[in-house]
């Protein structure tokens, strides 16, 4: 073999390894995603977008409820790769003692102008309740009744500590577990007779539009500035994005709106669509999102992932 057909040899397998190593097929191990979800419509809906994208990737989702302690517990444990739930600061006392041991990566900031705080109807607002400090002196009225969500959800931790600190002297006041649903349908209830109630509230949901509510000043200390002023981020068990860099990279791009949010919660919540089914419609009639998602992503077999995701979700072009 003479020098020039070494050569010519020598560049051509060259060029076939850096082929097949850009379209390198996803590590088997890597093939199944598996997502906490806490209960939350809001993480529900950003969930089913996520494994709608994933499934047009190649991949197979697993999504399972959970209470936030447990999902934590369960990326320590390697039970869970992804949680798109972290909301801060509320979530700090749960999520960042296993971020500070790398038991727990946060990825990225998937969602910005978000609220969580103590809330009551308009009604109660306009009758003089506008702060925390405004509640025991209407006790009665309230029959003494700070309403969460389920056991162990971060905000109801942070109600139980107002409680255990007789902050504004809700001291001899009880915190009552429910669920989501629960507590609106609670909410539901009582405003249809004008009766009172303060409750864990927060945006994106769709109980902003569908009932008429007010957010209460004075919990800066526990629910932090702004009204309890909040951003979610993305997690995952410790070294995943290193693990399976090709799902990390969607999850580095993956970001929602209050209003997009807002939207597939209105669907699935008042109008009774699935959450898969909600999130596929959104994603069809707003396909642009898709351009930025799938930047740097493929299939798990190395193809590019953006024809291959619109195919998956009935998206022309």
């Amino acid at each position: 073999m003479n020098y020039k057909t070494t050569t010519r040899c020598m560049v051509g397998c060259l060029l076939a390894t850096s082929a097949s190593l850009t379209m390198a097929e996803v590590p088997e191990s890597c093939q199944t995603v598996r997502l906490a979800e806490v209960g939350w419509t809001d993480i529900t809906a950003t969930t089913a977008l996520a494994s709608e994208v994933l499934e047009g990737l190649g991949y197979e989702t697993r999504s399972d409820t959970v209470s936030v302690p447990i999902a934590y517990a369960g990326m320590k444990n390697g039970d869970f790769d992804v949680f798109l739930g972290n909301w801060m600061p509320s979530m700090a006392s749960i999520s960042d003692p296993y971020i500070e041991k790398g038991q727990v990566d946060r990825v990225a900031t998937n969602l910005e102008g978000a609220k969580y705080t103590l809330a009551v109807p308009q009604y109660v607002h306009d009758a003089g309740v506008t702060s925390v400090a405004d509640l025991d002196e209407h006790a009665e009225k309230f029959d003494s009744r700070l309403y969460g969500i389920e056991a162990g959800n971060d905000g109801n931790m942070i109600i139980q500590n107002m409680i255990d600190d007789d902050f504004s002297g809700l001291g001899d006041w009880q915190l009552i577990d429910s669920s989501e649903a629960g507590m609106l349908s609670e909410l539901k209830s009582k405003t249809g007779n004008e009766e009172w109630m303060v409750f864990l509230g927060w945006e994106p949901h769709p109980m902003n539009t569908n009932f008429d509510m007010a957010y209460l000043e004075g919990a800066d200390d526990y629910f932090g500035p702004d009204l309890g002023g909040a951003t979610v981020h993305t997690n995952t068990r410790s070294g995943y994005v290193q693990e399976c860099a090709n799902v990390g990279e969607l999850l580095k791009n993956l970001t929602f709106t209050l209003e997009m949010e807002n939207q597939i919660m209105a669907a699935i919540m008042d109008e009774g669509d699935k959450p898969r089914e909600a999130a596929r419609s959104w994603l069809q009639d707003n396909p642009e999102v898709l351009d930025a998602w799938l930047e740097g992503v493929t299939t798990v077999k190395g193809e590019p992932g953006l024809p291959a995701v619109k195919e998956f979700i009935g998206i022309d072009g």
